[in-house]
């Protein structure tokens, strides 16, 4: 394997790498939303339950402030998790454009490897008609 292909085949690991890391981004920002969800959901029943219920509405205020704490992390951590997936993808797009030029090069040697082969070929093919020429003019 030459060099350039292992430049190439690493590139595409890193990629893949960071993919996967991106899909457990996206994995935590969805468990951190459903979360959310579930703490309006459940802010809605203790309200329509303390309606019903003097007591339960004294208990209300601390639920409230507790859910405010709560629901102020999780938001807290979507934000860290939207700057994280932001740096992961920066990251994934530099990765893609390394795999690119390192393909580039690759082609260009590749490029340069047949042009180099074919002049030899040309060389050879002229130094051939020559000794021939010569042979045919000495007999």
């Amino acid at each position: 394997m030459s060099w350039a292909q292992s430049l190439i085949k690493l590139s595409a690991y890193e990629a893949e790498i960071l993919q996967r890391r991106l899909a457990d981004i996206a994995e935590r920002r969805d468990a951190v939303t459903t979360i959310l969800q579930a703490m309006d959901m459940e802010a809605a029943l203790e309200s329509a339950h303390a309606e019903g219920d003097a007591e339960a509405g004294w208990y209300l205020i601390g639920f409230r402030e507790g859910l405010a704490l709560r629901r102020a992390k999780a938001v807290a951590d979507l934000k860290a998790l939207a700057m994280e997936e932001q740096g992961c993808r920066d990251a994934l797009q530099d990765s893609f454009e390394a795999k690119k030029k390192y393909e580039q090069v690759a082609d260009a040697d590749a490029r340069a490897r047949v042009k180099v082969a074919a002049a030899r070929e040309v060389v050879e093919m002229d130094a051939s008609a020559a000794r021939r020429a010569t042979v045919r003019s000495a007999a």
